[in-house]
């Protein structure tokens, strides 16, 4: 039997990495990668261990492979923190991020699919993941935060610009730092203008929001308002569109369960569920190991990168009976698509509601369609995984 490898920038391997990731889960549950220098888990009580541990398994140095450094990520972002600061920053964008606010954009998602898809009726086809997928929640999540009609798009674009990968160097290059950089001057520019002119939205929300400092409590500051901004923006863009794009494939290969969607669409949130499960959009995230940890007979130093499995993790034999199928009918009680823990996604009841509308929608006008695989066009990232170009016939 051959050594099994696997790292996150082998394209030809994230093509089908399932067999890879089996292969781990029963021979080698803890990795390790000499190449790339970090140890894996992709076993589902593994990864699930090491959400549930932030002072072990710690966000600050980075949660992307290519961007982790031995000094901790400069503060602000939700995601690249630790308690007591991500808590900080969390319980302040759940204010303006609350259940009413979300369950009342049912609405406005709804109109959006029908701006993005009855266009496309007719037409014998389109791009799935151009023309609607990463649209939808690019407008939705814009919306929601506060960006303005006319910069929806140029902010969308900017967004995909921030995931271009180069080989040897993964998202750690100019394109996608410069327009990082562009990303977070725009909205800068927009916090300084919700202090002159509040509306009602999320920027403004942010803006006057005060947080516990110590025994005081204060406002955030430009720069950590445009970065949590930033921060929700992107995270709301780009794992929607991977779902949704995800949902398209396997309702296609699927076509006797999409058949049963269709027909009763209370079945739908649950497909929602197994889609995450069975393809997650982000299938890998990073942590660095703050003590030195024991694992399967080997110790993990402390200061080492960790990666977390999470797509091996919902593909476990041990935690799900035949895990390799997809059933829209599944019984899924959990899954690590979200996360788990302090860094379970803020966004998740907003994904999910985006996710159900956006099948419903798609399937009241377009009960069946066929996937142009031949022109289809894969994303690949260390962190990110699904489909940037997805023709369809209708």
């Amino acid at each position: 039997m051959t050594d099994v490898y696997w790292d996150p920038f082998d394209k030809v391997i994230d093509v089908d990495p399932y067999p890879v990731w089996r292969r781990l889960r029963d021979e080698q549950p803890l990795y390790r990668n000499d190449k790339y220098d970090f140890f894996a888990v992709s076993r589902y009580a593994d990864v699930d261990a090491v959400h549930l541990d932030p002072k072990t398994y710690s966000s600050a140095y980075g949660t992307i492979l290519e961007i982790m450094g031995p000094e901790p990520i400069p503060p602000g972002f939700m995601i690249f923190s630790d308690p007591p600061v991500h808590q900080t920053l969390r319980t302040l964008v759940s204010r303006a991020f609350t259940p009413r606010r979300v369950s009342e954009l049912e609405g406005q998602v709804r109109a959006l699919c029908a701006q993005l898809l009855d266009p496309q009726v007719g037409a014998g086809g389109f791009d799935y993941v151009q023309d609607f997928a990463a649209q939808l929640p690019s407008m939705v999540i814009s919306a929601f935060i506060g960006v303005d009609p006319a910069d929806r798009e140029e902010v969308r674009r900017t967004i995909d610009e921030t995931f271009h990968i180069e080989e040897g160097l993964g998202m750690h290059n100019e394109v996608a730092q410069a327009a990082a950089r562009r990303l977070r001057a725009y909205f800068v520019e927009q916090i300084e203008d919700r202090r002159a002119s509040p509306r009602d939205d999320m920027i403004t929300a942010l803006v006057q929001a005060e947080v516990r400092d110590g025994e005081s409590t204060r406002r955030l500051t430009t720069a950590e308002a445009a970065t949590v901004t930033n921060e929700m923006v992107s995270a709301g863009t780009e794992t929607v569109a991977r779902l949704l794009g995800w949902a398209c494939i396997l309702l296609a290969a699927h076509p006797e369960q999409r058949a049963d969607l269709a027909a009763d669409s209370s079945l739908i949130p649950n497909a929602v569920e197994e889609t995450l499960r069975f393809e997650a959009p982000s299938p890998v995230q990073a942590r660095t190991v703050m003590r030195d940890v024991e694992l399967y007979g080997t110790t993990v130093p402390a200061g080492s990168r960790i990666l977390m499995l999470t797509a091996s993790a919902a593909r476990d034999e041990r935690r799900y009976t035949e895990p390799d199928r997809y059933d829209v009918r599944r019984r899924v009680d959990s899954h690590l698509s979200f996360g788990h823990g302090v860094h379970f996604c803020l966004g998740a009841a907003l994904a999910r509601l985006e996710g159900r509308v956006a099948i419903e929608e798609t399937l009241r006008r377009f009960p069946a369609w066929e996937v142009d695989h031949a022109a289809a066009v894969r994303l690949h990232t260390s962190t990110v995984r699904g489909y940037e170009k997805l023709p369809i016939l209708v």
